[in-house]
């Protein structure tokens, strides 16, 4: 590479915080983009949603995808509207996923704003979507799918390759060489045993590393299908509802499979399951689409399917949550900020008898980080509602790997990388894994301010 050509990187997103990832990296010829989520939680972070980012976006040539999580894709409408309109690449999973995950975002949206306005709980007036349907049908034609482990062309000096990394399906780290370098950004690094997706490769050279922090503070224990049958077979003594809220992507299949795995060997009792997540019911149909992208046998997948009761339209929502029925019910979100469950917060959150599952992160700002911490109140709907059910947390079935999986994902490297720079965490869990690099390979990390920009010489 011509010395000329300089390298920069500007954090757009996920820096010193674990959401809305999102990379520019600049050379005197290209502007690319390594994934494009919005942010969430925190309100002062959400805010940022709706602000135009700090450049030309119709100079961006080229957007790349590490997986389909809102976080890492949610924000490109948002792009489109603002002029961009290159090509989008990801893996052929991710973009089936990203397009589940954008229409279903819209939708939420678009839903929001309509009860926001009908019962004036917003001081929006009227209160509008980030984005709508519309905005999602102009998005989908940029995306281009493209193969794993196969090096790119994107310009005659730069390339780019998918590497396969668990944590959902279709998930990738990238690898982006630049003339003689190769910067890596990790995406959401998955766990080596995981009951649905393989373990994730390693990458083997990097000049420049972006390392996710979600867990960097934090070991998963390895007790969760034991928690999960304690939990149940409790909430079931006391003839209560169990409530997990859950990503519809990969942990609502987890959910489902362990669920039927314990209700089949009867360590759990025969409680209704239900799954409220349409976007969770399509990403089954895409589990069935690409078995080479996970270890789910096929017939066993259709065998939980048929036990485990879908709800579909939003009246079946209401009708479930005003039953008395002792149940399991696995509704979007994750993190309880937004979507369905909250619909089963409001008849739910006052009964001592309910349970409230949590399964996965929860971020600052969230409802179920709220809950986590023990909020005696939260707000739904432009109203508070007491919280009397019993919050249980199973911190085992994370997409994410711990500490030690983070550790361990980089001793593929065969040198020390120039750069470091660990994304994707709060203050805590990314200043943690900096101490643990530093201690177990001598090597230093920085940490990335939210805009920094950062010349890679």
């Amino acid at each position: 590479m011509d010395n000329k050509n300089k390298i920069e990187i500007q954090f757009l997103g996920a820096a010193g915080t674990v959401t809305g990832s999102k990379y520019l990296i600049q050379t005197n010829d290209k502007k690319i983009l390594v994934d494009c989520g919005l942010f969430q939680g925190l309100k002062k972070l959400r805010l940022l949603n709706w602000d135009n980012l700090p450049l030309n976006v119709a100079n961006i040539n080229l957007v790349l995808l590490t997986h389909g999580h809102l976080d890492h894709v949610g924000y490109l409408p948002r792009l489109v509207n603002q002029g961009f309109s290159g090509p989008v690449w990801g893996t052929i999973p991710t973009l089936d996923i990203a397009k589940i995950i954008l229409e279903d975002s819209a939708r939420i949206q678009e839903e929001d704003a309509e009860r926001a306005n009908a019962e004036g709980f917003s001081k929006h007036k009227p209160a509008k979507p980030l984005y709508n349907t519309k905005d999602v049908e102009k998005t989908l034609p940029l995306f281009r799918p493209q193969e794993l482990d196969k090096w790119i062309e994107i310009d005659k000096e730069i390339f780019c390759r998918f590497r396969y990394n668990g944590h959902i399906i279709g998930a990738t780290f990238i690898e982006l060489k630049i003339g003689n370098k190769i910067i890596v950004f990790s995406g959401d690094i998955g766990r080596d045993q995981d009951l649905l997706l393989n373990p994730p490769q390693k990458p083997q050279k990097a000049d420049v590393l972006l390392i996710e922090s979600t867990y960097g503070n934090r070991l998963h224990l390895n007790n969760a299908e034991e928690r999960l049958t304690e939990i149940i077979n409790t909430a079931a003594i006391n003839k209560g509802t169990i409530i997990i809220p859950s990503f519809a992507v990969e942990r609502a299949q987890t959910l489902m499979y362990l669920l039927w795995k314990l209700r089949k060997k009867g360590t759990i009792p025969n409680l209704p399951v239900y799954m409220d997540s349409p976007m969770g019911s399509t990403v089954l149909d895409i589990f069935e689409k690409y078995p080479d992208w996970h270890k789910l046998p096929l017939e066993e997948c259709k065998e939980m399917v048929k036990d485990i009761k879908q709800i579909r339209t939003i009246q079946e929502t209401y009708k479930l949550a005003a039953s008395e029925q002792p149940k399991i019910i696995i509704a979007a979100s994750g993190m309880a900020s937004g979507g369905r469950v909250l619909t089963y917060f409001v008849q739910y959150l006052g009964k001592p008898s309910t349970t409230i599952l949590l399964v996965g992160f929860q971020a600052e700002g969230t409802r179920g980080r709220a809950l986590l911490e023990g909020a005696e109140e939260v707000k739904l709907f432009g109203k508070y509602f007491p919280v009397k059910a019993k919050i249980e947390n199973v911190e085992g079935l994370s997409a994410h790997t711990d500490q030690l999986g983070l550790i361990g994902w980089m001793s593929g490297l065969k040198q020390r990388p120039e750069h470091i720079f660990i994304i994707h965490g709060e203050p805590q869990a990314a200043d943690a894994l900096r101490v643990k690099i530093k201690d177990t390979y001598g090597w230093n990390c920085e940490i990335p301010a939210l805009n920094e920009i950062i010349k890679i010489d």
